[in-house]
């Protein structure tokens, strides 16, 4: 229920970011967000019954699936995660899901112990062979009170798997990339050192393209500002890194 009211503020944020967004809503999620709510998120639409002979009319599922760049699953439940898996259409979203040339993006909810069931691993194990990309799920507390994964992916993080996919050109992907960002400290003695006040700002800048490029990157520096939610970007303080760098941390940048 909760990642329902989520997917509003991915929605929200696709737009703000200049994408446009075309929205099914099934059944159950219907039960927690109203047609309404994302129609006026989206300025669009709001699609739901694959025997609308008006919705047919204007656009049929076949061009739902066709029009879009991707597709995204969110939030992913492990009933339309195992439908995807059979192939079973027995809705719109699962039609269009079924229909589509385009690449998928599920970003999984449900229960840990949902998650943990070796049907639900075993489906999510055959649609990753098939192409379809996963976000998540993330660990934490859950409406149920229980704990653990199961937890849709925030908005932030899909944005980013969102952001790979349609990115045309990635010539650094699967490199990994090293960025020194931070002030230095160079001792003079066991007491005395000398210091600088980089902020680092520009090196964390520089991570987030090319963690944006699909890089592994290291953040190093003494300060580490507030990486966004869902950043690829790890901090490691400078006490703890070695002289040689390209010994301590095999890079290719």
């Amino acid at each position: 229920g909760i990642a329902a009211f989520k997917s509003l503020d991915l929605v929200r944020q696709i737009r703000s970011a200049g994408g446009k967004v075309r929205t099914i809503l099934t059944q159950s999620a219907s039960e927690f967000v109203t047609p309404l709510s994302l129609q006026a998120l989206t300025e669009d639409k709001v699609y739901s019954d694959i025997f609308s002979l008006t919705d047919e009319s204007e656009m049929g599922h076949i061009q739902l699936s066709r029009k879009a760049d991707l597709i995204v699953v969110a939030p992913a439940t492990a009933n339309f995660m195992a439908k995807m898996r059979a192939g079973i259409s027995d809705d719109l979203a699962s039609t269009v899901v079924l229909a589509t040339d385009k690449p998928i993006i599920v970003a999984p909810a449900m229960n840990v112990r949902m998650w943990d069931k070796a049907a639900t691993q075993e489906n999510i194990s055959v649609l990753k062979d098939r192409g379809i990309q996963f976000v998540g799920p993330n660990d934490g507390e859950m409406a149920c009170g229980e704990y653990g994964l199961g937890r849709m992916s925030e908005p932030s993080e899909i944005i980013n798997a969102i952001q790979l996919v349609l990115r045309p050109n990635r010539p650094l992907r699967g490199k990994t990339a090293l960025v020194t960002a931070g002030p230095t400290w160079e001792p003079i003695d066991p007491v005395r050192f000398i210091a600088n006040r980089s902020s680092g700002k520009q090196g964390y800048a520089i991570a987030e393209e090319l963690a944006a490029a699909e890089n592994d990157e290291l953040i190093l520096g003494d300060e580490a500002e507030e990486q966004e939610e869902g950043s690829n970007s790890r901090f490691i303080p400078t006490e703890e890194i070695s002289q040689d760098l390209g010994v301590s941390f095999p890079v290719d940048i």
